[in-house]
């Protein structure tokens, strides 16, 4: 387990645990994903969290994830109900390239973002 329960009821705020472009397995569902995005807690208005399944603690880290093998789903979870991929094996998702240059030692590398300077 990542976080314990006691960490959210006692108060205390999570940290990140999970870092863009690592893979995870989904702890309840079973897929797989990579991260490409993360908030420091649930972002989500109430009418899409009272419409989740799980309803995990929101004041925790949220994570963007592209499904594997999902033909172009992402989706939403909370760090509690993340785990680390150690498989080593790629994720098969159509928008990888949007995010990452590679797949290194079982995880992404992120795009480095360009910066372009205006002749005027």
């Amino acid at each position: 387990m990542l976080i314990g329960l006691t960490d959210i009821d006692g108060g205390a705020a999570p940290g990140i645990y999970f870092e863009l472009g690592v893979v995870v397995i989904h702890q309840l569902y079973g897929y797989r994903g990579v991260i490409v995005a993360v908030d420091p807690r649930c972002m989500a208005g109430e009418t899409w969290y009272q419409c989740n399944k799980t309803q995990p603690p929101r004041e925790q880290p949220w994570y963007h994830v592209l499904v594997h093998d999902s033909g172009g789903l992402s989706t939403y979870v909370a760090q509690s109900n993340l785990s680390e991929d150690t498989s080593g094996q790629p994720i098969n998702h159509p928008r990888i390239d949007s995010y990452f240059v590679d797949f290194k030692e079982g995880r992404y590398q992120l795009k480095k973002k360009s910066s372009s300077k205006s002749g005027l």
